[in-house]
């Protein structure tokens, strides 16, 4: 019987990011997002999420937001390991100032047309370089839900969690320029790798992630 994975996406993005991470030999479910309730907490919301996963102490593997529902999950239900790529374990690992502008509600100003625009601006941020993997993030956010995308950069921000869950595994690229290396602690490092790097560092990863499962 194959180890059965639970994959979480990020925010704004959706499975196809995974599209060249190897997983052949495992039973994959990519977790759909629900569409959040009225000023729903990010608790609140994992649960509703649990009806999907259907193994007893799953594997899960969360990519940047996905990584942080991950982490919620995990102090929910028993899990065998969580990996975590370009994501973060707790809310000190989430840059200063994304949590001064949640404080602020600062982030709320952004118009929801700039998250969803694809541009130099957003190829820089997420490390996306060849006309492939642009071309991917930019149908990506044009299909992300403005709704959800909002919520979702609000919990970011103002994500209080400070416990370490055990059996976590954190894979961090040294270029990314969302989650920046230098906020968090991880265990294995990508060089160059940027937020989106299981588009474009898709060897190594791939690498990393049969030693771990």
């Amino acid at each position: 019987m194959s180890k059965e994975l639970y994959i979480f996406s990020g925010l704004g993005t959706d499975e196809r990011v995974f599209q060249r991470l190897d997983f052949s030999g495992f039973s994959t479910t990519f977790i759909k997002w629900n569409g959040p309730l009225d000023k729903e907490t990010i608790e609140n919301y994992t649960t509703r999420l649990l009806d999907q996963i259907t193994t007893p102490k799953p594997t899960l593997i969360g990519l940047s937001f996905g990584g942080l529902i991950a982490v919620e999950v995990a102090k929910q239900i028993d899990t065998e390991k969580v990996i975590l790529i370009a994501s973060a374990k707790t809310k000190k690992e989430i840059p200063f100032y994304y949590r001064f502008a949640g404080q602020l509600r600062l982030h709320k100003l952004l118009p929801t047309r700039l998250s969803k625009s694809a541009n130099f601006i957003t190829n820089w941020f997420f490390g996306t370089s060849s006309t492939f993997d642009k071309q991917i993030l930019k149908q990506i956010l044009i299909d992300t839900d403005p709704t959800f995308l909002k919520w979702a950069i609000d919990k970011v921000t103002r994500w209080t969690n400070q416990t370490l869950t055990k059996n976590i595994f954190h894979i961090h690229g040294t270029s990314d320029k969302i989650l920046p290396l230098s906020f968090v602690t991880c265990n294995s490092t990508i060089k160059h790798g940027g937020h989106l790097m299981t588009l474009n560092k898709s060897d190594e990863l791939n690498e990393i992630l049969r030693q771990q499962l």
